[in-house]
C-alpha cells in the first residue's frame, strides 16, 4: 500500500525530516515545511499537519522537533487528530495497534537515524486491532 503521508518540521527537525523522506522513497509526502534550520515557530507546523489529517488530504502524519514534544502539543489541538511521541519501536507499534495514531512525532535531539527510521517503519506497517480498543478512541474522538 503506498502511504499519502503529510511531514513536516520546525528547524530542530530539518535534518531528520529530510532523511526520513530520503530513506522512504516510495512514500508520497505531503511535505509542508520548514525547508531550512532557520528558526521558526513549531505550532504552525502541528498544525498544518493536523489539518492535513482532518481534510483527509494525507492518511497520516509525521512530525519532527527537537524533541517531538511541541509539535505533539500542537497537532493534538486539532481533534481528528490523535498524534504520538515515540522514542522506540515499541511505543510506535503500540500506539497504531492500541490508540489507532494517526500523527507520529519524533525528536530529532532525542532519536538517532537508524532508530527513527525504525520507528517509522513500524508506524507505518502496523495496523489498527479495533475492538476493546476502539471503544477508548471513541471516548476521545
Amino acid at each position: 500500500m503506498k502511504h499519502k503521508i503529510a511531514i513536516a518540521s520546525d528547524h530542530g527537525g530539518f535534518n531528520l525530516k529530510s532523511v526520513i523522506q530520503e530513506q522512504f522513497q516510495d512514500i508520497e509526502w505531503i511535505d509542508l515545511g520548514t525547508d531550512s534550520s532557520e528558526s521558526v515557530d513549531w505550532p504552525d507546523f502541528g498544525f498544518a499537519v493536523g489539518n492535513a489529517i482532518e481534510s483527509g488530504e494525507a492518511d497520516v502524519g509525521i512530525l519532527v522537533c527537537g524533541t517531538g514534544i511541541g509539535v505533539s502539543m500542537a497537532a493534538n489541538r486539532n481533534r481528528s487528530v490523535r498524534a504520538a511521541l515515540c522514542t522506540d519501536v515499541t511505543m510506535a507499534r503500540l500506539t497504531r495497534a492500541h490508540n489507532d495514531a494517526n500523527v507520529l512525532c519524533l525528536g530529532e535531539r532525542i532519536t538517532g537515524r537508524a532508530t527513527a527510521f525504525d520507528i517509522v517503519e513500524a508506524f507505518l506497517n502496523t495496523k489498527f486491532e479495533g475492538g476493546r480498543h476502539q471503544r477508548r478512541i471513541d471516548k476521545i474522538s
